[in-house]
């Protein structure tokens, strides 16, 4: 797992809000990062399906409870 000052944050609760799927923001997200990032979704529910959709993408992932009924899940590359 990268260090967490390389991870970049992205809360997705005002988009799901509104009703907008978050899912195209966050695999863009994620397929930009570099080998040594990570991003922190911040989501009002545990987004199990997209941890394992990320996982058959090759990314890892941590998944901890927020404040409330909130959930950060960490992604990060795998090790090769």
């Amino acid at each position: 797992m990268p260090q967490l000052t390389q991870f970049k944050r992205f809360d997705v609760r005002a988009l799901i809000q509104r009703g907008v799927e978050p899912f195209p923001e966050i695999h863009k997200r994620v397929h930009a990062l570099g080998p040594e990032d990570g991003l922190i979704v911040v989501a009002p529910f545990l987004p199990s399906p997209l941890v394992e959709k990320l996982a058959g993408d090759g990314f890892a992932s941590k998944v901890e409870r927020g404040t409330g009924s909130d959930w950060l899940v960490y992604f990060w590359h795998k090790a090769a």
